[in-house]
């Protein structure tokens, strides 16, 4: 018992205040009523706690770079057939009017020295002709078979072998300048699309479509070659396509 302390005759001892984790004292605020760092303003409302990444109130976020926690703007799918600024596809599709100019180029490019060399061949060959005499004495009269069969050999016969090699030369290289196209095509540009400013492209992905799509789209023209109609189709489809290439999924472009 404590007999000193009047106002505790029993000797109890004073309460203590209530210890923190561990035994440590809670932190007393600073004197002069001016609470500490965590200390609540007396009378001043709560803010609602915001969860850890979403924008606190009256913040804006940055424009064009979303920070974490911000919604998403939902982005369109790749590859969206028509779709403005796809890989390809930066001014929209390619008018009919060069369509048509780019295959004139690449027609030239393809046929003309062959176009050439046939011509000459032909001249040739005419001119041997016009000096050759079928010989008609072991036909009977009456008997135009054998009449026709000895003017077919006369002919035939007088042709020189330089006509022949000039003919054959004239192939091999309209062959190649058919390969070389479809090689260039198949990257994105022959050579007449390039004149032109105008790419031949996959509708789905806006890339080259290869040399072996590029082959199957040729073949597939034989559908444009009714009565021409497959060509003609682009001057009002929607996406400028010929039959050919809506059987492959290709489109026709500008490039500048």
């Amino acid at each position: 018992m404590s007999f000193g302390d009047p106002n505790n005759p029993y000797g109890q001892q004073p309460p203590q205040a209530p210890q923190g984790p561990y035994g440590q004292q809670p932190p007393v605020p600073p004197q002069g009523g001016q609470p500490g760092y965590g200390y609540p303003q007396q009378g001043a409302p709560q803010q609602p706690q915001q969860p850890y990444g979403y924008p606190q109130q009256g913040q804006v976020p940055p424009q064009g770079q979303p920070g974490y926690g911000y919604p998403q703007q939902a982005a369109a799918p790749y590859g969206q057939p028509g779709m403005p600024g796809m890989p390809g596809m930066p001014q929209g599709y390619a008018s009919w009017g060069a369509r048509v100019g780019g295959a004139l180029i690449d027609g030239l490019i393809v046929g003309a020295l062959p176009a050439i060399l046939y011509i000459i061949a032909g001249v040739m060959a005419a001119s041997s002709v016009s000096s050759a005499t079928p010989d008609y004495s072991r036909c009977q009269p009456g008997d135009y078979t054998c009449l026709q069969d000895a003017a077919n050999t006369a002919v035939s016969s007088s042709t020189p072998v330089g006509a022949l090699v000039l003919m054959g030369l004239a192939w091999l290289i309209g062959l190649a300048g058919i390969i070389f196209v479809l090689i260039k095509e198949g990257q994105g540009q022959s050579p007449g699309k390039k004149v032109v400013g105008i790419r031949l492209v996959k509708e789905a992905t806006g890339q080259p479509l290869g040399f072996g799509m590029a082959l199957v789209r040729r073949i597939c023209h034989f559908l444009d070659n009714i009565c021409f109609i497959g060509y003609l189709w682009p001057l009002w489809d929607e996406k400028s396509q010929t039959f050919a290439d809506k059987v492959v999924g290709t489109v026709v472009v500008r490039s500048q």
